[in-house]
């Protein structure tokens, strides 16, 4: 007869405390990925528990489970089996076994979505604790693991706010390093079951033996209980659905863009219909993400268009379809409000430049700070040009004017037209908002077409275009007057667009991307006028903002920006050429 060798409480709980180490280490060096990213949230005025304790929480459940399983693939203390025989029947004893060694996996799986955050993660984990606490007390009397896990619960209870995902968990991305930890634990559960049972033989007398003292048949059935839940996920994982990898945004696509933009508070969300983007909408669709794909980069422009209540839900989804379709989410001039969602991914933060915003409450041309803005725009006036809002239905008559600017600029400047970040001349486009022009002896000499958000927040301008009749000073003679009409109008702020690689630092501590773009922005000085831009900007006292890069890191970031490179440019062709 087999039997198992005998087990003292200081042995049985050394070996699982002590395999439970090995599996805390593990899991520590995991999390250990994230220390930076999560420096780099808390730097810019980020929620140190969003970022950390799901992260905790998910280590906790991967632990529960990996206590669970070691605990179960070693002999009962024998003074407890005695007690056990005596008090708990057969049946119970074998089922309560077996179902505990099931919880365990699940706790193993279910860490996974407890990382990401996912509502049905955090009630099943609960559940499946709770389960844990009472099948160790039935199959073992394991009065210290109970309390073990008891104590891992209570860190859950208070936790509620940080999981607000309603997604599956079989959809879920499990990464090489999540798979291979689940496995070393189950595959060191089943080495630990066939060290701690002295001559176990596999077979099927064995594997049907039941009787108190026949732990080593109760092994074998856990064990196969644990391979069949296993096999079961993995295979629910191959045959899920799926999405279509990209889909041409429709009439009614766009007519719900516009309703949901039309609310939205930041005016840039009027890029999404250049006619160049795809969307990306939220399952009630009360939100979207534009975007682009060039290469394996799928570039999100700027944050998600969506109240913040739906940002989360917004932002898994979209990271989610571009991963089923094998790329690279990239999150394109975001800011740093919601950079702990996109942490939650896994993904880097990069310092892209700085934005700036003028407040239109308090803004005037008078007073000291102005009086060189205000020199301009006397300037202007007394050279007889005039300024004109015109609204979107009168538009249309403008065309051919506002054409033959805009062609006049691209040849004076020997430019080509961009895209995706920045807007281009078609007459679909222009005929979308309202356009400012400045007159000349009765000529249109500039123009520049703006974007109007929801809640009357903010005022932008897009194209901004001149003849070589306009005068010297004649796009800030525009921006003034346009900050004067948006604050004569109810709007809040008025949005200069962004600087790019502004605001960067590059002593000895900072990161490495900032010492290189800094080095860049020096040598591309010459080319490109970066520090003109800040100093253009800087003319109306603006408040400055950082907007950030999102994406994989490490040899990913070259290509990544390369592919955004060519979506502004148009092209390859067009990265080299203005």
């Amino acid at each position: 007869m087999l039997v198992a060798a005998p087990t003292s409480p200081v042995r049985h709980h050394y070996v699982v405390l002590l395999t439970a180490a090995v599996t805390l280490l593990y899991i520590a060096a995991l999390v250990a990925r994230h220390t930076q990213p999560m420096q780099r949230l808390v730097r810019h005025g980020g929620d140190w528990g969003a970022a950390i304790m799901p992260r905790i929480l998910a280590l906790v459940t991967f632990l529960a489970g990996a206590l669970l399983l070691f605990s179960g693939s070693t002999p009962a203390i024998t003074e407890r089996l005695r007690w056990i025989e005596t008090w708990i029947p057969l049946v119970i004893l074998e089922l309560s076994h077996f179902f505990d060694q099931l919880v365990g996996v699940s706790l193993l799986i279910l860490a996974r979505g407890v990382e990401r955050r996912l509502d049905a993660a955090y009630h099943i984990t609960i559940a499946m604790m709770v389960a844990g606490i009472f099948l160790s007390l039935l199959r073992s009397f394991d009065i210290e693991q109970a309390i073990t896990i008891a104590l891992f619960l209570v860190l859950f209870i208070p936790s509620r706010k940080y999981f607000y995902r309603r997604t599956s968990l079989i959809e879920e991305r499990f990464t090489r390093s999540w798979i291979v930890a689940i496995l070393l634990v189950v595959l060191g559960s089943i080495a630990l079951g066939f060290i701690s049972y002295a001559n176990l033989n596999v077979s099927t007398e064995e594997f049907f033996r039941f009787a108190t003292r026949a732990e080593h048949g109760r092994f074998l059935r856990a064990t196969a209980g644990i391979l069949t839940v296993l096999i079961i996920f993995a295979v629910l994982r191959l045959m899920r659905p799926a999405k279509p990898i990209i889909a041409q945004p429709t009439n009614d696509d766009l007519t719900l863009a516009h309703r949901i933009a039309a609310n939205f508070p930041e005016a840039g969300a009027q890029l999404a219909f250049m006619g160049d983007k795809y969307f990306y909408f939220n399952e009630r669709h009360t939100g979207f993400v534009m975007y682009a794909v060039n290469g394996r980069s799928w570039v999100a422009l700027g944050d998600p268009v969506a109240p913040v209540s739906d940002v989360a839900e917004l932002l898994h989804g979209f990271v989610r379809m571009v991963d089923r379709n094998g790329g690279w989410p990239v999150f394109y001039k975001v800011g740093p409000t919601l950079l702990y969602l996109y942490l939650d991914h896994g993904l880097s933060v990069v310092k892209l430049g700085e934005e700036a915003r003028v407040s239109l409450t308090d803004f005037s041309l008078d007073g000291p700070t102005r009086r060189n803005l205000r020199r301009v725009w006397r300037k202007i006036v007394d050279d007889g040009c005039s300024f004109e809002m015109v609204p979107t239905e009168n538009v249309d008559a403008l065309i051919p004017d506002l054409r033959r600017v805009s062609d006049a600029w691209l040849q004076q400047k020997q430019a080509r037209e961009k895209g995706f970040s920045l807007g281009f001349f078609t007459e679909e486009y222009i005929r979308q908002y309202p356009v400012c022009v400045v007159r000349k002896e009765g000529q249109i000499v500039a123009f520049a077409n703006v974007w109007l958000s929801g809640r009357s927040e903010e005022v932008e301008v897009d194209l901004m275009r001149y003849t070589e009749a306009a005068p010297p000073g004649i796009m800030r003679y525009v921006l003034a007057e346009m900050m004067l009409w948006g604050k004569a109008n109810g709007y809040r702020w008025f949005n200069l667009g962004m600087a790019p690689l502004s605001g960067l630092t590059s002593h000895a501590g900072a990161p490495i991307w900032n010492q290189i773009t800094v080095a860049v922005r020096g040598a591309g000085e010459r080319y490109y006028n970066f520090q003109g831009i800040r100093e253009f900007k800087q003319w109306f006292y603006p408040e400055w903002s950082p907007r950030f890069l999102v994406s994989a890191g490490g040899a990913a970031r070259p290509i990544i920006l390369a592919n955004i490179a060519s979506l502004i440019a148009g092209g390859l062709d067009g990265i080299v050429k203005k």
